[in-house]
């Protein structure tokens, strides 16, 4: 079975070199993250020459339609995966940011736990429609900083509060379009929209324990 679906996009983050897209279907108000299992079938990345409408990149809060599968590779722990059809995508307009702020559930925490990433077998001992990894918040404190990682390479990570006092701490950002304003020395507001995803599980070096799930910030929307 296959449909089109309209998805809000709240993320196209960077993902091996090629992307992530996500975003929340505006029929059912579940999250939707597009996959390209059968090219990419240990992370199902999308690459430009499927992702691509009118030979832009798809923008936050683009209204798109995609041709899905009714289900998806779930890579073991993720549940909001639909494989991609082979058909082309489409923008059928623009999705207003305070629109949006229904979608901000509130969850006790930030995907799961106060931590900084979730290990694989936690969410494989949960049922599969519990599974979380994305999620939507409101955020009225953010802090960024330019950080050296552990392969001498520049990378920008920000800490966010919520407004239910929820934290999340030196998250990796993952936003192309933010990052270059960040670069070009832009200060995000406190009062924002924020995409949290769960990364394909890995581990830095001398890690103890199994690879876990990076939270990372994969979309950033001013409101």
């Amino acid at each position: 079975m296959s449909s089109v679906k309209r998805i809000v996009c709240l993320a196209n983050s960077w993902k091996m070199k090629e992307r992530c897209i996500a975003g929340i279907d505006i029929d059912t108000g579940k999250w939707v993250r597009p996959v390209c299992d059968n090219q990419y079938p240990a992370d199902g990345r999308v690459p430009k020459y499927v992702r691509l409408i009118a030979n832009r990149e798809p923008q936050l809060l683009d209204i798109l339609e995609i041709p899905l599968a009714d289900t998806g590779k779930d890579f073991g722990f993720e549940c909001e995966n639909l494989s991609v059809l082979p058909s082309r995508w489409r923008c059928l307009g623009k999705a207003r940011a305070t629109d949006l702020l229904s979608y901000c559930q509130q969850f006790p925490q930030i995907l799961h736990n106060s931590l900084k990433y979730v290990n694989p077998s936690y969410l494989k001992n949960l049922q599969f429609h519990q599974r979380r990894t994305l999620q939507l918040i409101h955020v009225v404190s953010f802090f960024v900083e330019k950080k050296t990682n552990y392969k001498g390479n520049p990378e920008w990570r920000g800490t966010l509060q919520t407004a239910n006092y929820q934290h999340l701490r030196y998250a990796k950002i993952t936003d192309p379009v933010f990052v270059e304003k960040l670069e070009a020395g832009y200060q995000p507001p406190n009062n924002c929209l924020v995409t949290v995803s769960l990364s394909i599980p890995w581990a830095p070096p001398n890690w103890e324990g199994e690879d876990p799930c990076w939270k990372l910030i994969a979309g950033v929307i001013d409101i």
